[in-house]
């Protein structure tokens, strides 16, 4: 069996946990078996049954009130235990903020090797074996993972989401958590505003140093809104209180896998190229022609940001208004 860990936000399970599920379902095919998700915490059965329309047979579901907001020590439990009871061979989740805290501690629980960051399905002809970023996305390493379970975290946006059909049954998993598995409290809990959660972003709009400052943010924001995209920064602008933190993309922030990338006013520093380069298509706009981010672009202009991207974005509203 494959176990998958499932995210959602507000009982609505993210796109990139979709992406999670299929992948499950294909390596499940790949071994002969089938999928449980995993879900923590309030989300509605019709949800959790959609998911049977990405591959998974079942839904184990933990609904202590306490698991409403993350806490690492009692997802490893929950997670730990439906591995356990479904006798899972592999363990799937998303290489992201949650996974990265808690796959590793699923991992050690259960003894199995694991692969962190993975970008492929895994090559079952000659063991168990899976492609993944290494120095920063500069570079591919392809493991081996030879243990009886095994761990896999996945990079988000690296496969398509396919919607189908079936329908997924629904289980309560009872797991017996005590006040020790959440000796760590959330006591607050901001969340980010906007309309396009970065991370799920397919579109991104990226300001750097470039900009000047806050106050010409305005035309990056026009530009997001006419696109549909989301705005990130590099990690100069967030420092500088210009843009909030969760905005940051990076080495040091958040890593994103967008099909499109425009990074406006950025150098394009390694830290910054490490949390970006796994974008499908990279367009950069500088007025330095000695910008490394020009290297790593699909695209690149060159000029004043506050000249461009007004033009770019009437050219947008143009063409949008030419497939009306």
């Amino acid at each position: 069996m494959v176990v998958v860990l499932v995210e959602h936000s507000q009982g609505v399970f993210k796109k990139k946990s979709l992406e999670a599920v299929q992948y499950a379902a294909h390596v499940a095919q790949q071994m002969g078996t089938g999928v449980t998700a995993v879900a923590v915490g309030k989300v509605g059965d019709e949800a959790m049954q959609a998911l049977g329309q990405y591959g998974a047979q079942k839904v184990l579901h933990t609904t202590d009130a306490r698991l409403d907001d993350f806490n690492s020590r009692a997802y490893t439990k929950v997670v730990t235990a439906a591995a356990q009871k479904e006798s899972a061979k592999v363990i799937v989740g998303l290489h992201d903020t949650t996974g990265r805290a808690v796959l590793p501690r699923v991992a050690a629980r259960m003894q199995a090797g694991m692969v962190a960051g993975a970008v492929s399905y895994p090559d079952l002809s000659n063991g168990f074996v899976i492609k993944k970023n290494v120095f920063s996305g500069k570079a591919f390493a392809f493991v081996n993972i030879s243990s009886d379970v095994k761990v896999i975290g996945l990079m988000p946006n690296s496969f398509p989401v396919v919607t189908g059909e079936g329908s997924a049954t629904v289980e309560k998993l009872e797991v017996a958590l005590t006040d020790a598995d959440f000796s760590v409290q959330v006591k607050e809990v901001n969340k980010a505003t906007g309309e396009i959660p970065l991370s799920e972003a397919e579109l991104v709009v990226s300001g750097g140093r470039g900009m000047k400052g806050p106050e010409n943010w305005y035309v990056l924001e026009a530009l997001a809104k006419e696109l549909g995209a989301a705005t990130a920064c590099s990690r100069p602008v967030a420092d500088s209180h210009w843009r909030p933190h969760n905005e940051h993309v990076g080495q040091t922030g958040g890593t994103i896998r967008p099909n499109l990338y425009i990074a406006v006013g950025i150098s394009g520093a390694i830290q910054h190229l490490a949390g970006v380069n796994g974008s499908k298509t990279i367009v950069v706009i500088n007025k330095d022609p000695e910008a490394p981010f020009f290297k790593a672009a699909d695209y690149g202009v060159l000029g004043e940001a506050m000249d461009i991207i007004p033009k770019l974005t009437e050219a947008v509203k143009k063409f949008k208004a030419s497939q009306n």
